[in-house]
């Protein structure tokens, strides 16, 4: 295949990367992960499908994908969180008299001046995922890590410098290529997106891929569906592609020469990510103690307030800051409710064993492991030893807990159409892709609005392969 052009094609995706080749006739997906130990949750394209996490250890040393989670888990979970004051400067104390009239100011002694606990000394490694959804935020510039700032592009880098290197083998040297991006970044700022592409793009460059070619991911998706199917009927072409970080829509118009034009593109920031955390903070916090009563005593009596669960909230829903809990304005609280005794003292039990054995990764990866089966069974069991936690849900009411976010879904079709001034009687085929699609409340949304149109789509690789198949045919990336 070396000898011969090829289109290349790297998806890097919120939860998942992927990387594919194009040689003109045939779409090959490149080998990311050891078939021994890869698991994605997408069994069919195990050895493809690369999660994308970077993990660095004290000493600085990175792992990527699959392997930097294993190792983050064997490091770090069921450890207990101890964290220690530091140092955040100097002071000068005067420990002696001056003499009378004197500008000499007696002796002095300099002492360390400690902030809040924040460092937690016992902690190995940590571990990155979902950075793309960070990538467009101007407020996040360094993350820290063991005392070292390291910029957001300096942790992608290392995942795409792994895909590159996995297509290098494959078709030998490249310095160019197509690369994915949602329409619409995650940020506030009206600058995102221009942002959030200056820094992938400095990545994609450290990574030895010198000349990257943006190209928008459901723009992607739909090529390599009308790759595949080249005798599919109809003239608009609407693809639902709904990810881990982002919900992305576009409508491309087919010509009469069998090829196409990009009508319009739409996005919005709503994935996989924000259902997990939506489950999160509806089965599980009231398990954790919130709404419960918080007792102690006072100096002039017992005191009885409401526990504050919010100032923990997005410390739980946010796993790589949860660690941060273990402090004693945290622990405290926690510490008085369990000592008061009740039936509430279960609840406070888990949320100490949460914060102390640093067990946010492990609860959100059986939340995601639980939504899964949802989406092939009519009840399912969130199951977490490690917190006693229990839990049964239908799927009835999994999909009433995430009506508002179906909603956006119905939103952003309307919005879609509207800038393309196209009724939903001109869509010809629906295009659902995304690993968020799978879940059937969203089959049955898009079901409803396109009786009979509705089309799926490999949900974790056709991104990938429409990026090569573009890159080969050097298509348009936007509205022409």
């Amino acid at each position: 295949m070396s000898a011969r052009r090829v289109g290349v094609g790297v998806d890097f995706g919120t939860s998942n990367s992927v990387a594919a080749v194009f040689d003109g006739d045939e779409v090959t997906l490149v080998t990311l992960e050891d078939r021994g130990t890869a698991s994605t949750g997408a069994s069919e394209h195990e050895a493809e499908i690369m999660p994308s996490a970077t993990y660095i250890d004290r000493a600085l040393q990175t792992r990527t994908g699959q392997d930097a989670i294993d190792r983050y888990i064997d490091d770090n979970t069921g450890r207990k969180v101890e964290l220690v004051p530091e140092v955040i400067g100097k002071a000068m104390l005067a420990v002696g008299y001056a003499n009378a009239g004197s500008r000499n100011p007696g002796e002095t002694m300099t002492v360390d001046v400690y902030g809040d606990a924040m460092t937690d000394t016992g902690m190995r490694g940590r571990l990155f995922r979902g950075t793309k959804r960070l990538l467009g935020k101007a407020d996040v510039r360094r993350l820290m890590v063991f005392d070292h700032p390291f910029r957001l592009v300096a942790l992608v880098t290392p995942i795409l410098l792994r895909m590159r290197e996995a297509l290098s083998a494959m078709v030998g040297t490249f310095d160019q290529g197509c690369v994915g991006h949602p329409v619409n970044f995650e940020g506030r700022d009206e600058h995102r997106n221009q942002l959030a592409l200056s820094r992938l793009g400095e990545a994609y460059r450290y990574a030895g891929i010198a000349k990257p070619r943006f190209y928008p991911e459901p723009i992607a998706a739909a090529v390599s569906f009308l790759h595949a199917n080249p005798d599919a009927v109809g003239k608009h072409v609407l693809t639902v592609d709904f990810g881990g970080g982002t919900l992305d829509f576009c409508i491309l118009e087919r010509t009469p020469d069998n090829r196409f034009r990009v009508v319009n593109t739409h996005g919005i920031g709503l994935g996989g990510d924000h259902i997990d955390q939506r489950l999160f903070r509806e089965l599980l916090f009231p398990l954790l103690g919130k709404g419960e009563r918080w007792r102690r005593p006072g100096e002039y009596g017992d005191i009885d307030t409401e526990f504050p669960f919010d100032e923990y909230e997005e410390f739980l829903v946010n796993w790589p800051v949860t660690y941060l809990l273990n402090q004693n304005r945290y622990t405290t609280a926690v510490k008085d409710c369990i000592d008061h005794g009740g039936p509430e003292r279960t609840k406070f039990r888990r949320l100490r064993e949460l914060i102390d054995q640093n067990l946010g990764y492990v609860v959100f990866q059986a939340i995601k492991e639980f939504k899964a089966r949802l989406s092939h069974e009519d009840e399912a069991v969130l199951d977490i030893p490690e917190i006693d936690v229990d839990v049964q849900l239908s799927r009835e009411r999994f999909e009433g807990m995430i009506a508002d976010m179906l909603g956006r879904i119905d939103q952003g079709i309307e919005a879609t159409l509207a800038r393309a001034t196209l009724p939903r009687s001109a869509i010809d085929i629906v295009l659902r892709t995304g690993g968020s699609s799978l879940i059937p409340a969203v089959q049955r949304l898009l079901d409803g609005f396109f009786p009979g149109r509705v089309v799926d789509h490999d949900p974790f690789t056709s991104v990938a392969a429409g990026l090569a198949i573009a890159d080969y045919h050097q298509l348009p990336a936007g509205p022409t």
